[in-house]
C-alpha cells in the first residue's frame, strides 16, 4: 500500500464511505503477499516512503513477472528491477510496458517520476569501465525522482578532468563517487565537495585489486570527512542512499 493509497482510505473513512472495522482488516490484508517462491512486502514505500525493489539475479523469468504483476495489480506505478537476467526481459515486454537499460542491466516497468528531490545527485566515475555500476546508480536514483548528473571518466590518473568540472561538484545535494583500481576518487572528491559523498568500490583492476578490495579498503581508509562506503559493485545501494538524503526534509 502507498502513502496515497492509505491516505485516500483515511478519506473515505473520514467521508464515511468505509468503516473502521473494513480499514483496519484491509491493513491487515496488505502487510505482504505470499505467493510461494516470495513474500512481497507492500507496506515498504509506507513505512519506508520507497516501495519494494526486485532483485534479478537468481530469479527465473518467471518467477520475475510474477513478482511484477502482484507489485502492478497492487497499484504499484513504477518498478525498478536490478540485474536482470537478459532471458527475462522478452517475457517482462510482453506483459507491461518496460524499458531495459543493457549497460546498468536494469529493467523499468512504468513511466519514471519527475525529479521531486531537494537538489542535483552528482554520480562521477574514475574511468569508463565504471559506467556499468555508475548507471546502475544513476537509474536508480532517477527512478526515484531524482535529477542526475552525470560525470564519467574523472579518476586521479588525471585530475584536470575532475577539477574542470568543480561547479558540478560544489552544486550537488549528495555525490555518488564510483571507482576501482585503488579507488582514490572518493577521498579526492571528498575533499572538494561540502555534501555527503557515497564510495562506491567496482572490481575493475588488476590482479592486486583483489576483485575490489583493495578500492574498498582504501574508500573505508578516507582521510576525507564526509564519505561514506557501500559494498564493492553495488551500484544500486549507492544511488537508493543518494536518494534517501536528496529527499530528506525537517519532519
Amino acid at each position: 500500500m502507498t502513502q496515497k493509497q492509505t491516505l485516500e482510505m483515511l478519506d473515505k473513512i473520514k467521508n464515511g464511505e468505509l468503516s473502521p472495522e473494513e480499514a483496519v482488516l484491509k491493513l491487515r490484508m496488505e502487510p505482504f503477499e505470499d505467493l510461494g517462491y516470495v513474500k512481497l512486502d507492500h507496506h515498504r514505500e509506507l513505512r519506508q516512503g520507497i516501495a519494494e525493489v526486485i532483485y534479478g539475479a537468481g530469479k527465473t523469468p518467471e518467477q520475475i513477472v510474477g513478482i511484477a504483476d502482484a507489485m502492478v495489480k497492487r497499484g504499484q506505478n513504477l518498478i525498478l528491477i536490478t540485474r536482470i537476467p537478459p532471458e527475462a526481459c522478452a517475457a517482462l515486454a510482453v506483459k507491461f510496458s518496460f524499458n531495459y537499460h543493457e549497460m546498468a542491466r536494469i529493467g523499468i516497468i512504468g513511466e519514471m517520476p519527475k525529479p521531486d528531490g531537494i537538489g542535483k545527485i552528482v554520480v562521477a566515475t574514475g574511468g569508463t569501465s565504471d559506467m556499468p555500476i555508475a548507471e546502475e546508480a544513476a537509474l536508480t536514483a532517477e527512478a526515484l525522482g531524482n535529477e542526475v548528473v552525470r560525470l564519467y571518466d574523472v579518476g586521479v590518473a588525471g585530475l584536470n578532468r575532475l577539477l574542470s568540472r568543480l561547479d558540478v561538484i560544489m552544486e550537488a545535494q549528495v555525490i555518488v563517487a564510483i571507482a576501482g583500481m585503488e579507488g582514490a576518487l572518493a577521498s579526492v572528491i571528498g575533499g572538494l565537495a561540502d555534501c555527503p559523498v557515497i564510495a562506491v568500490p567496482t572490481s575493475i583492476g588488476y590482479g592486486a585489486s583483489f576483485g575490489g578490495l583493495s578500492a574498498l579498503l582504501t574508500m573505508l581508509n578516507s582521510c576525507a570527512s564526509g564519505v561514506s562506503v557501500v559494498n564493492i559493485d553495488n551500484g544500486f545501494g549507492g544511488g537508493y542512499l543518494a536518494s534517501m538524503i536528496n529527499h530528506q526534509r525537517i519532519k
